[in-house]
């Protein structure tokens, strides 16, 4: 994310410009793909495909940053490991 501050940085990312953010994606049970943000804390839909996912993502991102006064503060996102036990 940018080092704008926090409010510098919201009205930015609501007057059109792009971001770039980290989605994790799982399958559920039932087959569908589950996606959830990182930086945005409660942020996350769910599609039968990824490209599904994707866009439902899309969407959800948006109406995230809508509906958020302030983006909250994110740790760092760094990677994601495979741990064998």
């Amino acid at each position: 994310m940018s080092k704008l501050p926090k409010k510098d940085r919201h009205r930015k990312l609501l007057r059109g410009h792009r971001i770039s953010v980290h989605m994790i994606i799982e399958r559920d049970e039932d087959g569908w793909y589950v996606g959830s943000i990182s930086e945005l804390p409660g942020c996350h839909t769910q599609g039968r495909t990824v490209r599904e996912l994707k866009s439902e993502m899309k969407e959800a991102i948006q109406a995230y940053l809508e509906a958020e006064e302030e983006l909250p503060e994110a740790n760092e996102f760094v990677g994601v490991e495979r741990i064998t036990v």
